[in-house]
């Protein structure tokens, strides 16, 4: 049996982040999609994705194949009811494909080509980028339980105040000394080889994944996900980081998700709260219009090898394209483009040349290749976002 998770129809809908991976390579809580299917099957899963993805993302396929929807996260009696299905097969929620057996790993499930089943349970389902943050206390809850679920936390130093210990969680090679940690309102999970230095509060639910760094005064409140390798400080509140990615430094960042390779300048905020508090619309590329997301709170959506200048600043509900670099005072539009260069003055296009340059300088500090693959799949996003900019 291989396991396939497949791109589905959310795909659009979760742009700028969907543009340089598949729709299982996000993370929520403290593992990817992709990780959590993982750790429910006991098995690898590949994707099937976007073909100029596919490079980087394989498909693993065989003679027998179980394909699932990226988009829908895994559950104890979902995982155990996919499982049963027959080659021909396909299980559904209303109009929602959950997943397929099927020989043909290209295959278009619909409802005339399987012998169908329905499903009577709840579906928990990633559909736009602000549910990244917005339902990311529910995935740490979740992925807690599944990563420490019989094992016992690393020692945590007794220079540490602590609340709620039995909800903290340190991985092999974990630092943390001198800090306050209270998972009173989620769990604090530090993983292997990640560091929280000292004098820094924090408030739970906490994923401080593998190698990842929580510089000197920061104030976090959960639930907040720094991805691996990724360096942060300031205030964040209910945020997402992927990845590589840095908020190395004062300035605020509440209700946002940024992607992999992003550097936020020192002393940048976003604005999460409109001034008449009303409900906030984000860019949405899907409809391709500023779509309501029935958040009162919504910050940055900023894609993979973003940057922005310091003192920068963000208005309530802003989308930034892959690859932007910002850098001049002010506000910029609530909606900038991916290759764009510039800010509330005004952008031009930031060449792919100049961008592969920068990105490859970035990565390199980190011990990571800028390969033949990823300039690619981002010359892709070049020419596909190119009807965004304005020339």
């Amino acid at each position: 049996m291989q396991y396939i998770l497949f791109d589905g129809d959310r795909r659009t809908a979760l742009l700028p982040f969907t543009y340089t991976r598949p729709v299982g390579d996000i993370r929520i809580g403290i593992l990817t999609l992709r990780e959590k299917w993982e750790k429910h099957l006991d098995a690898p899963v590949s994707f099937r994705t976007e073909e100029y993805l596919s490079g980087k993302f394989p498909m693993e396929a065989g003679g027998d194949n179980l394909l699932i929807h990226a988009s829908v996260f895994p559950e104890a009696p979902l995982v155990a009811a996919l499982k049963q299905l027959k080659s021909g097969e396909a299980l559904w929620k209303g109009d929602l494909i959950l997943g397929f057996r099927s020989a043909d790993p290209d295959v278009e499930a619909d409802r005339s080509g399987f012998r169908n089943h329905e499903y009577p349970g709840e579906v928990w389902q990633l559909r736009n980028t602000w549910d990244i943050f917005s339902m990311n206390g529910r995935a740490l809850e979740a992925d807690f339980e599944l990563v420490t679920r019989g094992r016992t936390s690393a020692p945590i130093s007794e220079t540490n105040r602590l609340v709620n210990p039995g909800r903290i969680f340190l991985e092999a090679g974990a630092e943390v000394e001198h800090s306050i940690l209270n998972a009173s309102e989620g769990p604090i999970y530090v993983g292997r080889n990640a560091l929280i230095m000292e004098g820094n509060l924090v408030r739970g639910g906490l994923a401080l994944c593998e190698h990842a760094v929580v510089k000197m005064g920061a104030k976090i409140y959960g639930p907040t996900t720094v991805g691996p390798y990724g360096k942060v400080c300031g205030e964040i509140n209910n945020s997402v980081i992927f990845g590589y990615s840095s908020k190395g430094h004062d300035g605020y960042l509440g209700n946002s998700v940024l992607g992999e390779w992003c550097n936020i300048g020192a002393d940048s905020n976003n604005s999460n709260l409109k001034n008449n508090y009303a409900k906030v619309r984000l860019w949405n590329y899907e409809s391709e219009r500023f779509d309501p997301t029935g958040l009162q709170f919504c910050g940055l959506m900023m894609g993979d090898h973003s940057k922005t200048a310091i003192n920068t600043m963000f208005n309530t509900g802003t989308v930034i394209g892959v690859n932007c670099n910002i850098y001049v005072p002010g506000f910029p539009r609530n909606f900038v483009p991916s290759f764009s260069w510039g800010g509330a003055s005004g952008f031009s296009t930031y060449q792919p040349g100049k961008a592969f340059e920068a990105a490859q300088v970035m990565m390199a500090r980190r011990g990571v290749d800028f390969t033949e693959e990823d300039a690619r799949i981002l010359q892709h996003v070049f020419e596909e976002s190119a009807r965004w900019r304005k020339q």
